[in-house]
């Protein structure tokens, strides 16, 4: 609506829209059969694709990536990619603007398709939001992380100056399509690395979901989410969704998607090369299960229980280049992200939770002497961590006390 009114000798004109938002996220399986129409949704009619694929996955599947857009008469200009944490970047971002103007995109009616997990579903994205003002994109997530968290909302973005998703957009795909059959070649880590976004939810928001995750989450785990897992896997994308719908643009700064991630963003970047998202994130949700414990806003059963499911499971507690001052610059980077206040999500029980903005400096380091007794060690070289103390939760509990 337009409107406008007079200003002493001047005029003011009020522009009023409301942008509609409307994009869904499918359910399939085998989306490469040639019988499955899915990955052509939204083309009216155009027979020419832009195709940007993981390499990895191109690999495994690239003749019968090929074989599809055959079957269906479309010419695919297909572009395997490397896109992980540390090359989230302006430069891939660039690499892949270049490949598509010179494919020579019809702007509305030929939407781009990314084919991998978050990291490349987030540049590809940033990528059809910017090119031309705008371009439809079909997410197709070949990740747990991508099917459950990346590829289902609407944020697009690369990292920046060390910082994470520093630079993007809100922007809604055209579609997100959904196919757990990518999931059986995943290397179990990377299922481990949805699981724990899955689990952030879980425990801050849906108690049936983490008691699913305690009974059957292990068993789900070693299918891959594949043929088991259904109600976990459908639970977490519908609970992504009911808490993402009425604030897409984050209007409302206090969210509970936000659990997880407080102290999380600054060890994630510090131990880029090593560390995937939703470790970082699980870190962050076993060292906020203590601060909550420590505050009195749980009791030490619950938070026992918490860190026994998540170990149980196999997500990391513990990481080794955490420290007190380097979880308070992500609570001060993270409060100026929220707009001058900390908005830190916190359980009250297990499905519970509300919001505090008085965290100090202080009571991290409290904090974090019981967390190294409770989760300290590492497995396996990377940030897989057992309940129980250890010599190195002992070490750090002594340097914070002399610190």
């Amino acid at each position: 609506m337009l409107t406008s009114r007079a200003n002493g000798n001047h005029r003011i004109w009020e522009v009023r829209t409301h942008r509609a938002v409307n994009y869904d996220v499918r359910e399939t399986s085998d989306v490469l059969d040639p019988t499955n129409p899915t990955l052509l949704v939204g083309g009216r009619g155009s027979l020419r694709r832009f195709v940007v694929v993981d390499e990895v996955v191109y690999e495994t599947r690239k003749e019968k990536l090929k074989a599809y857009f055959e079957h269906h008469g479309v010419e695919a200009r297909i572009m395997p990619i490397t896109a992980t944490e540390p090359n989230k970047s302006f430069e891939l971002f660039f690499q892949i603007a270049r490949e598509l103007d010179a494919f020579k995109l019809n702007r509305r009616n030929e939407p781009i398709i990314a084919i991998g997990g978050g990291v490349l579903s987030d540049v590809v994205s940033f990528v059809a939001s910017t090119y031309r003002r705008g371009a439809p994109c079909v997410r197709v997530p070949t990740t747990l992380m991508g099917l459950i968290d990346a590829a289902i909302g609407i944020k697009t973005a690369v990292n920046f100056d060390k910082a994470k998703n520093r630079i993007g957009t809100f922007e809604p795909p055209f579609a997100a399509v959904l196919d757990r059959s990518w999931l059986d070649t995943l290397p179990m880590r990377h299922i481990l690395n949805g699981v724990g976004e899955i689990m952030k939810l879980a425990l801050i928001c849906d108690p049936p979901q983490f008691e699913l995750l305690a009974k059957e989450g292990k068993e789900a785990c070693e299918d891959k989410f594949v043929t088991k897992g259904t109600e976990i896997f459908r639970r977490a994308i519908d609970g992504m969704l009911q808490e993402l719908e009425p604030n897409l643009w984050e209007e409302n700064l206090e969210r509970a998607t936000d659990f997880g991630h407080t102290f999380s963003p600054m060890l994630e970047m510090k131990d880029v090369d090593n560390l995937l998202h939703g470790e970082a994130v699980a870190i962050d949700c076993a060292f906020s299960v203590v601060l909550a414990a420590e505050r009195k806003l749980i009791n030490a059963a619950t938070r026992d229980r918490c860190l026994g499911v998540m170990t149980e499971l196999g997500l990391p507690v513990w990481h080794a280049m955490a420290t007190p001052e380097l979880f308070w610059d992500s609570v001060e980077e993270r409060t100026a992200h929220r707009d001058g206040y900390q908005r830190v999500p916190i359980m009250t029980g297990i499905g519970t939770h509300k919001f505090i903005n008085d965290i100090t400096l202080d009571e991290l380091k409290s904090a974090f002497k019981v967390w190294g007794e409770l989760c300290g060690g590492r497995v396996n070289g990377h940030a897989h961590a057992k309940v129980h103390k250890q010599s190195r939760a002992a070490a750090v509990a002594a340097s914070l006390e002399e610190g």
